[in-house]
């Protein structure tokens, strides 16, 4: 499908030009101007919304008229001379993370009918910033997928090529950065959920170190790995957003304080040279796409030509991590979703035999395939006579992963790797396959074992699909991260071509 650099226009009611689909510092700039700039913005995505989601499927639900009024409370914020780092943005939210009022099926049948009471601590604090919510982004059900298939709603669509997976499980928001739905979405990380799309689908995406961004609010997967993950077009675009989000919440006893936050906005681009950049060898193996390691290597060779270092390094415990991942994701997602029994709220099946067969026939009808797969190889796990062979044992692989990094920071600032092995691959090509799909996490499940920030970031294109890049770096890294990449944006342009739709 054709590349196009487009601005994606709409003329408010005072003739002002009003841009979505471009950066936020640039719509930012339109904001200014006072008049209803940012109910135009909002009414603009909610047009763009009707005018194409019909073929992408990233929308589950909008609420145009909480919108709307939050758009107008943000002109007035404007016109009384207020500035901030997302005040009057239209943003995404993933359909996982609750905003009072508003459905969140999490991609769900089971939680049909089902409206947040609250909003989630991130919604809550980008509200408070004045970032205006316009819709509840599509998602592979509970989180549990790679490729954005897996949601009750239908596939969401990759806009670069419809016929393609946007990848997953975060598919809705990433599409709907891509797609020009609004300049920053919030979707969910547990092992790869918002790097994997954006390498797919030409946007960034930031998985924080773990406890950066407070999960309450965030409907759980599996509670030691799930992160909140921010995602625009640019590092520029996350770091505003994360500057208005980080720190700690008290209703989130595992979140924690970013060191140098203040200087997230403006964000400065990081000094390249004498960046040693760790490359790896487990990650460039033979399992890696020719197109793919060639995009790679080009990005590497202009981060060389801007001062910094490639060294080799070896994380010798990348072979056990994807097993290490999935024993835990599946042992946390059982006791996890165990909630979900159609007595307090959502789905309720009626069924002969009282509260037990209730309960059955609701989890049966309300869950979908993966899910229920999901469910029982965890409780498997965790069973009596398997929990030390299988989830106990995960735990102690988990600690030996993340000793790999420890040492690989030893000797360099950051690692980098592919986000995936492959471009995006067709719809329906993995979903016969779960093994095959799950391999699809193979370069993304490490960061969230070891508890450390990955920030993926378009590097450039294979038979005009887009090929992601992510950089590592050390717990805590996250300002510095953002920084080195927003150097590499300012260089280069991959992050700004979007798909013509």
């Amino acid at each position: 499908m054709a590349t196009s650099s487009k601005v994606l226009a709409h003329s408010d009611s005072k003739g002002a030009r009003m841009v979505l689909g471009t950066t936020m510092a640039e719509a930012r700039a339109r904001l200014v101007g006072g008049g209803d700039a940012s109910r135009a913005l909002v009414q603009l995505a909610l047009d763009r919304i009707a005018a194409l989601d019909g073929s992408l499927n990233a929308v589950i639900a909008t609420a145009p008229e909480q919108s709307l009024a939050l758009a107008r409370e943000a002109d007035r914020r404007l016109a009384a001379g207020e500035r901030g780092p997302v005040l009057g943005l239209p943003v995404a939210l993933k359909d996982n993370l609750n905003w009072a009022g508003v459905p969140a099926t999490c991609g769900s049948k089971i939680l049909a009918g089902y409206r947040s009471p609250y909003d989630a601590t991130v919604v809550r604090r980008l509200l408070d910033a004045g970032a205006v919510p316009v819709l509840k982004a599509n998602m592979d059900e509970f989180a549990m997928g790679s490729s954005g298939e897996y949601s009750a709603f239908g596939p969401a669509r990759n806009p670069w090529d419809r016929n393609r997976a946007p990848g997953g499980s975060s598919s809705g928001s990433i599409v709907s950065v891509a797609a020009g739905y609004a300049p920053l979405a919030l979707g969910s990380d547990t092992g790869g959920s918002v790097r994997l799309p954006a390498s797919f689908c030409n946007v960034t995406a930031l998985r924080p170190t773990y406890g950066v961004l407070s999960r309450y609010g965030l409907t759980a997967l599996a509670s030691s790995l799930d992160q909140v993950g921010p995602v625009a077009r640019s590092a520029e675009d996350i770091a505003a957003m994360l500057s208005v989000m980080a720190g700690r919440d008290p209703l989130d006893n595992t979140s924690v304080d970013l060191p140098h936050q203040d200087l997230l906005f403006p964000l400065a681009p990081r000094e390249l040279k004498g960046l040693r950049i760790g490359l790896p060898s487990e990650y460039f193996g033979e399992g890696l796409d020719a197109g793919v390691r060639a995009v790679i290597e080009a990005a590497l060779r202009e981060f060389e030509s801007a001062g910094a270092v490639l060294r080799p390094v070896s994380l010798p415990r990348t072979d056990i991590a994807i097993e290490t991942y999935y024993l835990l994701v599946t042992s946390e997602a059982s006791a996890n979703l165990s909630r979900f029994d159609g007595v307090r709220y959502g789905l309720r099946e009626k069924a002969e035999g009282g509260l037990d067969a209730m309960i059955a026939a609701t989890r049966d009808a309300g869950f979908g395939d993966e899910v229920k797969r999901r469910i029982l190889l965890g409780t498997f796990c965790l069973s009596k006579g398997h929990y030390d062979a299988f989830y106990l044992k995960a735990l102690k692989a988990r600690t030996l992963v993340a000793r790999d990094f420890d040492e690989a920071f030893k000797a360099v600032d950051v690692i980098a790797t592919p986000v995936s092995p492959c471009v995006a691959f067709p719809l329906g090509d993995r979903t016969g396959d779960p093994l095959a799909m799950y391999l699809a996490d193979t370069y993304a499940v490490a960061a969230p074992l070891a508890g450390i920030p990955a920030l993926a970031f378009p590097a450039g294109f294979h038979e005009n699909l887009p090929v992601g890049m992510q950089f590592m770096g050390p717990a805590l890294s996250d300002a510095r991260l953002l920084g080195l990449v927003h150097a590499f944006q300012q260089r280069t342009n991959h992050h700004l071509r979007t798909p013509d739709l």
